[in-house]
């Protein structure tokens, strides 16, 4: 009975803080909806009025990708699988990643909202490689490690179609996990 009256009051100080966070961001505070608000923020993406878009969440602004449309994922573990669809026209697909690790069981494993790596997917190109490699595409697709290192702009930018700043560094930099 005690864990249950623990529980009840984490999640009330939680339930204060998600009502602050979608104040702040304008829609619910789920790790989709952050990853596209912080992603949005610092790349500069206009996202879509509807959050309900099958597979686009929004547009690139200016800069190289000005007017390509994008899918933004927001994964608190890098386990090395992506959600892809086949029959998208989308252009990108930004993904920002917690820390690596392998895909298993998260029981009893926090998933801290934190942003160790970030990726960013030619859509088409990943897709014509997925299925060359005969990889059923899908929401749990098993992407390659080395086809994580080819997208990887941050920290390291193997993927210079989006080359980043120093302020836009600086602002990923604030979602490491303090002492991490």
């Amino acid at each position: 009975m005690e864990n249950l009256s623990q529980l009840a009051e984490l999640l009330q100080n939680r339930n204060a803080i998600d009502a602050r966070i979608t104040a702040l961001i304008g829609r619910p505070a789920t790790t989709g909806h952050l990853g596209e608000y912080i992603a949005a923020q610092i790349f500069g993406i206009a996202l879509l009025t509807s959050a309900s878009h099958k597979d686009i969440d929004g547009h690139f602004i200016d800069g190289p990708l000005a007017g390509r449309s994008v899918n933004i994922k927001f994964y608190p573990k890098n386990s090395g699988l992506l959600s892809v669809s086949s029959e998208s026209v989308l252009d990108y697909i930004l993904v920002l990643a917690g820390p690596r690790s392998p895909a298993m069981s998260s029981r009893g494993q926090p998933h801290p909202a934190v942003i160790e790596g970030v990726f960013l997917f030619d859509a088409g190109k990943l897709i014509t490689e997925l299925k060359s490699k005969g990889i059923k595409i899908g929401v749990a697709t098993s992407v390659r490690q080395n086809l994580w290192q080819q997208a990887e702009i941050y920290p390291t930018q193997n993927n210079r179609v989006l080359p980043l700043s120093e302020e836009q560094r600086a602002m990923l930099a604030q979602f490491h996990e303090k002492g991490g």
